[in-house]
């Protein structure tokens, strides 16, 4: 059993119960990257656990967001962005890797956190009690969590997870980890995919995070897309949207967070960025502007749903769309050369 033979004995050294021993549910404040007065307070699962993660690290998540110029329309999706791990540990010194599963995955998180290592976990969200009125105890469908603290022996485990921290207990804790006996009386295997953050033993700022920054957004700026992402998206829009009246509401809900909240949150991190790089010119106000047209977009979508007429939806990107082009030529000047 991996957890007993990780378990320290009296006389070991007594390891800790919690990566960040002194984070609490209670009292937890999310990164103003989550504040309710932004255009997209919410993004993805994996990025937005990570800005609460790099706030927990002493690192500052804007820093880390150049890689948003990259974003890509997929054909029937925009790319679902995410932090690049390189990005991340250049930043903090961490080294992130998979986490293979082999036994009970329970008693491998809790191996990690007593070795000081926060875990990713991908689990369904059905039984994330933060997701109450999304998806808990309604909605099946995979989520990534990072585990701070657990204790399996009393069912209890910290958590981050979207914008905040959170924890669960209980028959939430065995569904999570698929602690379910099946007909036969055994239990099956559950084999999510998982990494862990093996931290430094010393944490230490970057005394050159702004230049890092600069010469990585300028990186990445080298692999935008070759052609307006928003452009090839606005093609399919009213076609796609007029299938989605035929279907049940939830497909409604599925489309616009793999299209339009994700555009739409991708760019109002990137004016964040901008701004974090001292830039609070054009560049950041036609990022925002894509934000917020994505945003009145998914409000249009709704309604056009809801009335069956989807001829108005042609125009509603069009704002964005000449936003992308020119936040492009804008950057090119400004940290391409």
């Amino acid at each position: 059993m991996l957890a007993q033979a990780e378990r320290p004995t009296s006389t070991a050294k007594q390891r800790p119960d919690a990566v960040f021993p002194d984070l609490r549910p209670d009292t937890h404040v999310p990164h103003p990257l989550h504040a309710q007065d932004r255009v997209w307070p919410e993004t993805n699962c994996y990025v937005d656990l990570w800005i609460e993660v790099l706030q927990a690290l002493g690192a500052p998540p804007e820093a880390v967001l150049g890689f948003t110029v990259r974003q890509d329309f997929e054909g029937d999706q925009f790319t679902f962005f995410k932090f690049p791990i390189p990005d991340i540990e250049a930043v903090t010194g961490a080294d992130i890797q998979e986490l293979a599963i082999f036994e009970n995955p329970e008693d491998h998180v809790a191996v990690q956190v007593a070795r000081g290592r926060l875990c990713l976990v991908e689990v369904d969200g059905f039984y994330l009690p933060d997701t109450r009125g999304v998806a808990y105890g309604t909605v099946h469908g995979k989520t990534t969590i990072a585990v701070n603290r657990i204790d399996i022996a009393n069912r209890r485990m910290e958590y981050f997870h979207n914008a905040g921290y959170f924890a669960l207990d209980g028959a939430d804790f065995d569904g999570v980890f698929q602690r379910i006996e099946g007909p036969d009386g055994r239990r099956p295997l559950f084999l999510p995919y998982s990494e862990f953050v093996k931290l430094p033993p010393m944490r230490q700022a970057r005394t050159d995070l702004a230049d890092w920054a600069r010469r990585r957004l300028a990186e990445h700026l080298a692999r935008r897309p070759d052609a307006n992402p928003i452009a090839a998206f606005a093609e399919r829009f009213p076609a796609e949207a007029a299938l989605l009246a035929d279907r049940p509401f939830d497909a409604f809900h599925r489309y616009a967070f793999n299209t339009l909240r994700q555009v739409g949150a991708n760019f109002e991190l990137l004016a964040s960025h901008l701004r974090w790089l001292g830039d609070n010119g054009s560049a950041a106000r036609q990022a925002l502007q894509i934000a917020e047209t994505a945003k009145a977009a998914q409000f249009q979508l709704a309604r056009a749903v809801s009335r069956r007429s989807f001829d108005r939806l042609g125009p509603a990107l069009d704002p964005a769309i000449a936003a992308w082009d020119d936040l492009m030529a804008d950057l090119q000047v400004r940290y391409g050369g």
